[in-house]
């Protein structure tokens, strides 16, 4: 089976921004990817100038919250690290090769890599205001906190259109719709783990999902 995979733009972000900014892109491509009626929900970003729209699914919501959380994480106990998080689709094939064998196969059709590098900054957590979420060194200015945020903004919505485009144009490899309840097809969304070999922090790849190109 063909995999498509989408490299999205690496994003700078700090720490207070990974949540909004992950949810923004995981419902954006969750909505495009979406089966059946939906009941689409704008939402505003409370940090940028943006709103995307969510599928008004309330598992969906939960289940992208937990794996941000999760990431978020994973981002405290590596700091300074380049970050990823991906999104796969996939179908689920029955393994008939064995007649005694129960096992379920995930076929994967399309993976969605979001990469993010998170800047190490002291923050405040009082106020929903972006300039009040940096605590203020006196080095910074309030124009260059603003330019800061004008330009994470743009870099965003590059992502967000970098993400309509591949979906506009990569419809052929995407499968037959599943008979199955749910508003979208099947998915995982999977977080880097790292382990220890040699005295060395390493990415586990096994966490990973494979092509089955």
């Amino acid at each position: 089976m063909n995999c498509e995979v989408c490299q999205l733009k690496e994003l700078e972000v700090e720490h207070f921004e990974i949540r909004e900014v992950l949810r923004c892109i995981l419902h954006t491509v969750m909505f495009h990817r979406a089966l059946g009626l939906v009941r689409p929900k704008d939402i505003d970003l409370e940090l940028f100038d943006i709103t995307y729209v969510q599928c008004g699914d309330v598992e969906l919501e939960k289940k992208i919250d937990e794996k941000i959380e999760q990431f978020i994480c994973w981002v405290e106990k590596h700091p300074n690290k380049k970050s990823q998080i991906c999104l796969s689709f996939y179908e689920v094939k029955n393994n008939k090769a064995i007649w005694f064998s129960n096992k379920v196969e995930r076929l994967f059709w399309e993976q969605w890599y979001i990469n993010l590098n998170v800047a190490q900054h002291q923050r405040a957590t009082s106020s929903k205001s972006y300039h009040s979420k940096i605590v203020d060194s006196g080095e910074s200015s309030s124009e260059d906190r603003s330019a800061q945020r004008i330009a994470k903004e743009v870099s965003l919505r590059e992502v967000l259109f970098q993400i309509i485009k591949f979906v506009n144009e990569k419809k052929d490899h995407i499968p037959p719709i599943p008979s199955r309840e749910g508003i979208s097809f099947p998915y995982e969304i999977t977080i880097p783990r790292h382990y220890v070999r040699d005295g060395y922090d390493q990415e586990d790849a096994s966490n990973w999902p494979s092509n089955h190109a």
